[in-house]
Parts: C-alpha cells; structure tokens; sequence
C-alpha cells in the first residue's frame, strides 16, 4: 500500500525532478542508518495514463561510500587525474531544482547543496544579513558629524548641568572682570 502511494507521489512530481532523481536516485534514510551493505529497490513509474507501460527499477545501495555518483550539487576531484571538475548542475540550476522540489515536498531527498533551504537558514543565522554595522559589534562609519554627534552631546549636556556653578562664579568675579573661562 505504501509503495502506490510513492508510485502516485512520483507521478505528481515535474519531469525534471523526476529525471534528476531517475540519474541521481536518493538514499533512503531509514537503510542509511542500518547495515551499510543493504541494497533497496524502488520501481517509479513514469508514465501517468497506463500503470502498466513503464516502469523504471532503481537500485539503490544504502552505504555512502558504494554510491555509484558524486554529488552532482558540488564540485569533485578525479581519482586519477587529480583535476577538478565542476558541479553538473549550476547554481541556478540548483536552485531551481531545489525550489520544484520544495513545492512538491521531496527537498529533504536531493542531494546536500548550498542552495537548500536548511543551508541557507544556517548561513543567514550564521552571518546576519551582511550589511556592514548591522552585526554584533560593529559599527556604521557614517559622516563625521555623525561619528562626533554623541560626544559633542554629552559635552554639552555636562556644561548645562554645571551652568548654575558658571553663573554663580561670573556673578562673583565682577561680571567679567578678571574673568579666565571665556567660551570658543
């Protein structure tokens, strides 16, 4: 019963994840945390008017390291060569992938990529929203009235608090004479 519904679930996804997953079949994560050589079959059907016209088997081996591909979200290394080679599906690709995959619930099955919404909240969480003065402990350079506003306020705040002392001294001196405080 379980696997007409997976049947159905396949039937109702976009051709192009259903291709993605046909080249790029996913592990399943209940035989992934089991014996690593288990082997799981999957039959998904491709065709949505007859049931019985074709079927695709896909085996697939729980084990990460028999995986008979490399992640195709990311770039990989040779084994002979020791050359780089880039991702099969670029950024945008990727993202598109992922965003079809979201909407029809199976993202947790695609491959790990930056472009996932699980990475993408990490890495805003991780690093804010990398405007410049908005993190913690930083500061905005601004103009320099702005970077001087605060001191020059507090400035003149201290001389209004000592205001009466300053006029009780003028008084005494004579109104002026003698006097050694003038202002800038």
């Amino acid at each position: 019963m379980a696997s007409q519904e997976y049947v159905r679930l396949a039937q109702s996804l976009p051709p192009k994840i259903l291709r993605f997953f046909a080249r790029y079949p996913p592990t399943p994560a209940s035989s992934a945390n089991s014996a690593p050589a288990s082997t799981v079959t999957t039959s998904l059907n491709t065709s949505s008017s007859n049931p019985n016209t074709s079927h695709e088997e896909i085996s697939v081996s729980a084990s990460p390291s028999s995986i008979p591909y490399s992640n195709p979200f990311q770039s990989h290394k040779h084994p002979v060569t020791g050359k780089w080679h880039d991702p099969i599906y670029s950024l945008r690709r990727q993202a598109d992938l992922v965003k079809m995959a979201r909407t029809n619930g199976v993202e947790e099955l695609l491959p790990y990529t930056i472009k996932g919404t699980e990475e993408r909240i990490r890495r805003r969480q991780e690093h804010g929203l990398r405007v410049k003065g908005t993190g913690v402990g930083q500061k905005v350079k601004g103009k320099l009235w702005e970077r001087t506003m605060k001191g020059k306020l507090e400035k003149r705040k201290q001389a209004m608090l000592g205001m009466p002392k300053l006029i009780q001294q003028w008084k005494q001196m004579g109104h002026g004479r003698g006097w050694k405080k003038w202002p800038k």
